[in-house]
């Protein structure tokens, strides 16, 4: 049996910007992506904490050390510059391994997103 699990959390970040007329995505700081192992195109849910609105959608890198979190396409809808979300990634696997994985989680800075 395989079950799906947290595999890493960027836990309470500040959308920068939301960018209705890009074809879709989510761009992340790469430094942000790197520390919470977010591969590029990787699918990742996006956790809205001041409306609620949880969507999926796929990751662009963005710029380093920017702090960028930006929404795009359709998915700008669902989120305001300034809104607090939780960014989660998920994996398939064994019911064993999951027994004793241990997913990352990051808590940047709100304010500036910016790794502690």
């Amino acid at each position: 049996m395989n079950i799906h699990v947290v595999k890493s959390k960027l836990h309470n970040v500040t959308v920068t910007e939301a960018n209705l007329n890009y074809v879709g995505s989510i761009t992340i700081d790469e430094e942000l992506m790197e520390a919470a192992n977010i591969l590029e195109n990787e699918k990742v849910q996006v956790v809205n904490n001041n409306n609620g609105e949880r969507i999926e959608t796929y990751v662009i890198k963005g710029e380093r050390g920017s702090g960028v979190i930006c929404l795009n396409g359709a998915a700008a809808r669902k989120v305001a510059v300034g809104d607090v979300v939780i960014i989660i990634t998920y994996a398939i696997m064994s019911y064993e391994e999951a027994k004793t994985f241990s997913p990352i989680f990051i808590f940047p800075d709100t304010a500036t997103n910016k790794l502690i």
